[in-house]
């Protein structure tokens, strides 16, 4: 079994969660933070961490020594903009090699499954074609690789639509999801590292029910423990135009289209049946907040 992770990522929302699993299952994880002080408040105490910076050749090198698997929690931030230097595109470009010269002997990615919506009618989002190159650099550099591909994780309901004592919803949403708690895709990042070898595995990462997000939502706002809740609903119109100088509110509404759009079929037999099941629900989720 790989032990050794070099964890890119650790502090971000998915990030934390992730790592903190890893680290009960008995995986040795050693993290690159650029603020060592603001992290440590964020990461258990038993996870290492040392000062670094994803563009420093430097930095990399130093984390990847003596490391079996690279675990990369990357995204696009709201704040960037086409021309910027991205994580997920020059960073994972520098890295792939530093790795493979280090020994690392597999890659870990959490990518998404919301990015083939690229393409459909007529929706195309620079963000999205950053996430697909990423997947095609990894796939063809060579060392072996594991590329999760997740619904919507039910984080984002705090991260993204919780506003306070308000849920921020915008436009119609025309599919259901399979919405994924991060403790339950934990799981299943512990057990692919216990059971795979040289082999390349992808996989999509879904929940235990399908809902819209209208509906997840209300169900959230149902079971919340955290005191009452209201739902707004801004029209996509008005959020677009905010987005024409907003760069955030343009990425908000270009997230919310292709949620919106998405026509997401259930393809996670093949997880379920490698990694296991998930079984935790919006309403179990909400209860707990």
């Amino acid at each position: 079994m790989n032990k050794k992770i070099a964890f890119i990522g650790v502090t971000g929302m998915l990030g934390k969660p992730v790592a903190k699993a890893l680290h009960d299952a008995g995986f040795l994880i050693t993290a690159l933070v650029r603020d060592i002080e603001s992290a440590r408040k964020k990461v258990p105490a038993a996870i290492h961490l040392i000062p670094g910076d994803l563009k420093n050749e430097g930095d990399l090198k130093r984390l990847f020594v003596g490391k079996d698997v690279l675990y990369l929690n990357l995204s696009v931030k709201q704040t960037e903009k086409p021309g910027h230097w991205h994580s997920e595109l020059e960073g994972i470009q520098l890295l792939l090699p530093l790795a493979k010269a280090a020994g690392i002997r597999r890659i870990v990615y959490l990518s998404s499954l919301v990015q083939n919506y690229q393409g459909t009618d007529g929706f195309n989002w620079w963000v999205f074609d950053i996430k697909l190159a990423a997947v095609k650099m990894i796939k063809e550099f060579g060392l072996p690789y594991t590329i999760f591909y997740p619904s919507t994780f039910m984080e984002t309901i705090l991260a993204q639509y919780k506003m306070g004592r308000f849920l921020l919803l915008s436009g119609e949403s025309k599919h259901k999801q399979y919405f994924i708690a991060a403790q339950d895709y934990a799981k299943q990042v512990i057990k692919s590292l216990k059971v795979l070898n040289k082999e390349n595995k992808e996989y999509v990462v879904q929940g235990p029910e399908a809902l819209n997000s209208d509906e997840a939502i209300a169900e959230f706002k149902r079971n919340y423990s955290g005191g009452r809740l209201f739902i707004l609903k801004a029209p996509p119109e008005l959020v677009r135009f905010y987005g024409s100088f907003a760069q955030k509110m343009d990425y908000g509404y270009h997230v919310i289209q292709a949620l919106n759009n998405y026509p997401e079929k259930f393809e996670a037999d093949n997880t379920w049946k490698e990694l296991g099941q998930p079984t935790i629900t919006i309403k179990e989720f909400a209860s707990k907040c």
